[in-house]
């Protein structure tokens, strides 16, 4: 099985060494923030050095409280909500995916105690979330946002692996009032290093002003974001089709539970006992050049119960083939029992 980690594409690979060589002296930030506003359906974009900068700018633009999930997000959302001395409110999931009933007591309940002002719009609060829950599951963003909106809430979406969604569910302006998200490796609009923000709201960046200058990003990820925007559908598209094969085929033909079987993702987690276990004998059959693809639960950052995940995500596409999926399922067979 000959699997490869995510890499841009050679197109935006040779784009890049063109600028880091000068050959190219195009200022491409402008460019990149008016594809990413063009992605995003938004009207401003910035981009910044990494994706954890784009967090760190926009919740310091956050003058009321910040609302997380409680698994299946990112921890550096509360890290930085606690760097920024901000009140936290966690939100109960089903197993990542936001509740819209549990949504709106936990906004009900925070109101009564004082923790979030519905009526301040100077002092508005926001709800971060990732697009995928876990990266497993797409969360119902039109629906979140649409009863985040009626209490005066932002929606904060980071769409680092949801960008291009054909569908127009995810990374979609008319729903989040803020879309952030890294271009590190490896996520869909993969260059190795940088982030974004889009939004409708200038402002934001004027409250921000001082950190985007600080972490602005170079040039060459500018350049490299530009034209790697261009594979990003296609690279979605391919890996969530491909992560839907996964969970009805594993589902179907070995005795591993998988989570949300039906949602849309682009990475695919089973039940196990044993999670330590399964996931040390799982890296040795999964074997990319000096990369993984297997993370072991309980983890906030997919889901707080014992599993194992398989990230497709950092498959190159090039590696997807029928015959690399068949072994997966064979090799997955061989230890559903152990």
């Amino acid at each position: 099985m000959n699997l490869k980690f995510k890499k841009p594409s050679k197109e935006t690979q040779l784009a890049m060494s063109k600028v880091a060589i000068g050959e190219d002296n195009q200022d491409y930030h402008q460019l990149a923030e008016e594809k990413l506003a063009n992605a995003t359906g938004h009207h401003y974009a910035k981009l910044l050095g990494s994706g954890n900068a784009a967090i760190l700018s926009v919740m310091n633009s956050i003058d009321g409280a910040i609302l997380i999930p409680d698994q299946g997000a990112w921890n550096g959302f509360k890290q930085m909500a606690k760097f920024l001395n901000k009140d936290i409110i966690t939100v109960k999931t089903d197993h990542g995916l936001i509740d819209i009933d549990g949504l709106d007591q936990s906004i009900s309940q925070s109101s009564d105690e004082g923790i979030i002002d519905l009526d301040d719009e100077n002092k508005r609060s926001a709800l971060f979330l990732t697009s995928f829950a876990a990266y497993t599951a797409e969360q119902d963003i039109e629906e979140i946002g649409k009863l985040l909106h009626k209490d005066n809430i932002l929606l904060v979406e980071d769409a680092s692996g949801a960008i291009g969604d054909s569908e127009g569910k995810l990374a979609n302006g008319k729903y989040s009032d803020i879309i952030i998200g890294s271009t590190g490796s490896p996520k869909i609009v993969n260059v190795e290093d940088g982030g974004f923000i889009t939004t409708n709201d200038n402002s934001l960046f004027d409250k921000s002003n001082l950190l985007l200058k600080t972490n602005k990003a170079s040039n060459i990820t500018a350049c490299g974001i530009y034209n790697e925007l261009d594979f990003a559908e296609e690279n979605l598209k391919e890996t969530i089709d491909v992560c839907l094969y996964l969970k009805e085929s594993i589902e179907e033909k070995t005795n591993f539970n998988v989570f949300h079987t039906d949602k849309r993702g682009i990475n695919v987690i089973m039940e196990a006992e044993d999670s330590k276990s399964l996931s040390y004998k799982l890296r040795q059959e999964f074997v990319l050049d000096r990369h993984g693809m297997i993370t072991k639960c309980p983890n906030y950052n997919r889901l707080r119960e014992k599993a194992v995940a398989l990230e497709i995500k950092n498959l190159d596409i090039s590696c997807l083939s029928d015959d690399n999926l068949d072994e997966m399922i064979r090799i997955l067979k061989k230890f559903d029992k152990q």
